[in-house]
């Protein structure tokens, strides 16, 4: 039986508590720890069992125990309170660097298949979603006028939980919008926002939600309405779940829906911003809407693509969707015909090499090629990430790849814990908080006494340990557990004890397996009883991912064996509650993925700021931020790179157990007097000073600003002038250079003759260049200069710009430019052309080049 009409009834909020309803739809509570204890100091068991989200809380408040704290004048206070410091917050000016643009008319939007805001809203995996809700949240700090573009898992990523012999299962809870913190955006009219547009052959209709990230809204897309088919209500139904037709259906969501969205919602963002490939379409779509206001393709390919950004986190082939051909022919052969192309040249643009009919369409491939601006999230991802993709610019070396580099941060107020936050008031100033990426901020940890940091770490560290033991005892009454392995529950770990953490995805590259590999050594150190040594892991393997689940399993039954039980702990089902009690509980971050597929480890830097050292491989993040003495942490191996695994992993096991009881452990328990381990602390304090500063997101989010955000936004200003004038222009600029290009030759290189050239002498290079008929100011001829390696190849280049200096007949040009070597050894240069024009971003774009011949 179905009810005939269906309300939301929410509590009757007494006069004076009005506030608390508009505090709880406003996610800026997340990282704002007295907003948060406005509602926690309410009734604190109820805070928790609502996990710790302010709608579902006020829900299920008595409406006696309303009445009653409406009476409450030192209540009412804090509340009135907070409410002047939220309006305070949210009525801050946009920054003025984005030119015209405030929140009510946003400058970019960033697309993301999730978003980690809070454990109350659980649309997020892992790693990539968390990401991008610190991107948000520092965004809303620093006044930048974006919006948020997402989906609205009606079951979010999966909740782990295991058999007894440790075998990972996933359930899926439906969750009710109705009881989170967000709302359904309305439309000027006050209408509920709802559009309806074709994925494939079927009509799609679409519900907006909107979640308020401080002053940043996060628009969600759902279709799990009536008005659609079981199969297209499923699209919004689970994170990560379904077969690859689901895939694609979500991303034509994601991108072409979410740019539908925008509309819908009259919001005309200039910049658009893709976090991984997922939402590439929106790309797509953009070029689309460019096309109908006149332009032609290759004019809106270059708006569009000239104002947006593509940052990839993926440093595998296998992590980046492809789509075969007869799969996208059913959903965008008419898209194709609309946008004037036929579809073999529509699927070019997802294909490494366009003339390759075989190659199946990749999502990486079509951000990269509508994408001005791309980026890996360390630099070592970035060079990685150069390598990866080189074919599809094949004619430049992998140095010239234009995928650059953009370290990721975290966002501080977040993750730093409450006892370290209160510490950090007291001697840094509420600056780490507002400006987390100061120098000057940060250098002020050394004023902090080591008594003082030392008993608030073990603070932390005593409640992790309590934390577990709950978890564990409460994972074990879920497996039906007898009487005597829930007291063992309640006996695990030593507070007092050297605590490593491993919380991760478990990947097999990331090889949480690897201390399983020296048994007899791990089991030497654990049973140490003057300086004992414990381990506390969490995380989930992929649904799909069985050697990733095997991998649990095996741990597990390490976890449970008489030697380990009280050493080793696994908290199963890995979310940002659990995250928040490791990173600032444990004692040392254990990290140990293969290098270099890490693309930067966030959880690391979560962990520093908690002053938790770093025990890594040299990968990610850690391999920019690591010095070689040990004075922030320590390194397993040197970063070097194995053709082997196996090989890999008996070197690497070697050094970390080698590392471990010959470093790391004898310096935790090397206490002066006091009982305090000095040389351990130091190292804390070291890395928040040169680490604080640096791995933050408010970084982060500044690089991106002034790095890509303003210059695509001024690109667009400049080619959206006069009705589009400079994008017709480039357009037909373009059309003309790939007719002429092939006939561009370059002859006579020379520069001088020399039997030896000393250190700094300037060597002068000559060319000569075939323009056929093309302008000088419109061809770029460089020298490209190094030192050589022993294969003829360039160790490192550098470029410089040769000069025009005489005209010669039939067309041919002199430049002239020069060279110079900086250090002794063997000494190599070239030269190269390409095209160039005032309003052209990047001539990698074209694909055009011309190298010297020998």
């Amino acid at each position: 039986m179905q009810p005939l009409k269906v309300f939301s009834v929410v509590p009757r909020l007494p006069e004076g508590l009005e506030g608390l309803r508009e505090l709880a739809y406003n996610l800026w509570f997340s990282w704002n720890g007295e907003i948060e204890s406005l509602f926690a100091q309410i009734d604190q068991a109820l805070w928790k069992d609502t996990e710790k989200n302010p709608v579902r809380f006020l829900n299920r408040l008595p409406q006696s125990k309303l009445a009653e704290l409406a009476k409450d004048d030192f209540y009412l206070q804090r509340l009135k309170e907070g409410l002047q410091k939220a309006s305070n917050y949210l009525s801050r000016p946009s920054s003025p660097l984005l030119k015209d643009a405030s929140q009510e008319n946003p400058a970019l939007v960033y697309f993301s298949f999730e978003f980690g805001i809070s454990s109350c809203l659980p649309i997020y995996s892992g790693g990539l979603g968390i990401l991008a809700g610190d991107h948000l949240k520092s965004a809303s700090d620093l006044n930048i006028p974006l919006v948020g573009m997402g989906l609205a898992y009606k079951q979010g990523y999966f909740r782990q939980y295991l058999t007894p012999d440790g075998w990972q299962q996933e359930r899926y809870p439906d969750y009710d919008f109705e009881q989170m913190p967000i709302t359904r955006a309305k439309l000027p009219n006050g209408d509920p926002a709802r559009f309806t547009f074709m994925v494939g052959s079927h009509p799609l209709t679409v519900q907006i939600w909107k979640a308020q990230i401080g002053r940043v809204p996060l628009y969600l897309l759902d279709t799990n309405l009536a008005d659609n088919p079981p199969e297209l209500r499923a699209l919004t139904s689970r994170l990560y779940g379904g077969d690859l037709e689901m895939r694609i259906q979500q991303e034509i969501l994601l991108g072409v829906g979410g740019m539908k969205a925008l509309e819908v919602l009259n919001l005309h963002p200039k910049v658009i911003h893709m976090n991984e490939g997922h939402s590439a379409f929106a790309g797509l779509e953009r070029l689309r809407s460019f096309m109908r206001q006149g332009l032609s393709f290759e004019a809106a390919q270059e708006v569009a693509a000239s104002s947006s950004i593509f940052t990839t986190h993926t440093p595998v082939p296998a992590g980046n969707d492809r789509f075969p051909e007869d799969m996208m022919r059913r959903y965008f052969e008419g898209y194709a015909n609309d946008i004037g192309l036929a579809f073999k040249v529509f699927m070019a643009l997802g294909r490494e090499n366009p003339f390759n009919d075989a190659e199946d369409f990749c999502m990486t491939v079509l951000a990269l090629k509508l994408s001005r601006f791309s980026n890996g999230v360390s630099k070592l991802h970035g060079h990685v990430s150069r390598d990866m993709w080189k074919q599809v610019w094949n004619q430049y070396p992998v140095e010239d790849v234009p995928i650059g580099a953009l370290t990721n941060g975290v966002h501080a107020p977040t993750w730093v814990a409450d006892d370290i936050g209160l510490l950090n008031d007291r001697y840094l100033g509420p600056n780490w908080r507002e400006d987390p990426d100061c120098q000057r901020t940060w250098g002020q940890v050394s004023n902090i006494p080591d008594a003082e940091l030392w008993r608030t770490h073990e603070r932390l560290r005593a409640r992790l340990i309590d934390f577990a033991r709950a978890r564990l005892r409460r994972q074990l009454e879920a497996q039906g557990a007898r009487r005597k392995e829930l007291q063992h529950a309640d006996e695990v770990l030593n507070p007092e004890a050297l605590t490593i953490g491993f919380a991760r995805r478990f990947a097999t590259y990331k090889r949480a397996n690897l201390l399983l590999k020296e048994q007899d050594k791990l089991l030497r150190l654990i049973v140490d009883k003057k300086r004992p040594i414990q381990f506390i892991f969490a995380g989930k393997a992929h649904p799909a991912d069985n050697g990733g689940k095997q991998l649990i399993k095996d741990l597990i039954a390490l976890c449970r064996t008489a030697e380990c039980r009280f050493n080793l702990v696994f908290i199963e089902d890995y979310d940002m509650e659990v995250a928040q009690h490791m990173i600032s509980g444990c004692d040392v971050w254990l990290n140990n993925p293969r290098r270099p597929l890490e693309a930067c480890g966030t959880s690391g830097m979560k962990a520093m700021l908690n002053g938790v050292l770093q025990f890594s491989t040299l990968d990610g993040w850690w391999d920019e931020a690591y010095k070689p003495d040990n004075s922030l942490g320590w390194a397993i191996g040197k970063g070097e790179e194995y053709n082997d695994p196996d090989y890999q992993d008996f070197v690497e096991i070697q050094t970390l157990y080698n590392v471990l009881e010959h470093e790391i452990i004898p310096e935790f328990y090397e206490r002066g007097h006091g009982g305090l381990p000095r040389a351990w602390i130091k190292r804390m304090k070291q890395a928040l000073v040169e680490l604080g500063p640096e791995f933050n997101s408010h970084r982060m989010v500044s690089d991106y600003v002034s790095k890509t955000y303003v210059p695509a936004y001024e690109n667009y200003l400049r080619l959206s002038e006069d009705g589009f004038a400079a994008a017709r222009e480039l357009a037909g600029w373009r059309m003309d250079m790939m007719t002429k290009w092939s006939s561009v030759e370059i002859r006579n290189v020379q520069a001088g003759e020399f039997k030896r050239l000393f250190v700094g002498e300037e060597l002068v290079i000559e060319a000569d260049i075939h323009l056929n008929g093309l302008s000088k100011d419109h061809i770029l001829v460089e020298s490209y200069f190094g030192p050589v390696k022993q294969d003829g190849s360039f160790a490192s280049r550098k470029i410089a710009v040769m000069e025009p200096v005489q005209d010669l007949k039939d067309g041919w040009v002199r430049y002239r430019g020069e060279a110079t070597p900086p250090e002794a050894g063997r000494f190599g240069y070239t030269v190269r052309a390409v095209p160039t024009h005032t309003h052209l971003l990047d001539p990698h774009s074209l694909g055009l080049i011309r190298w010297a011949q020998p």
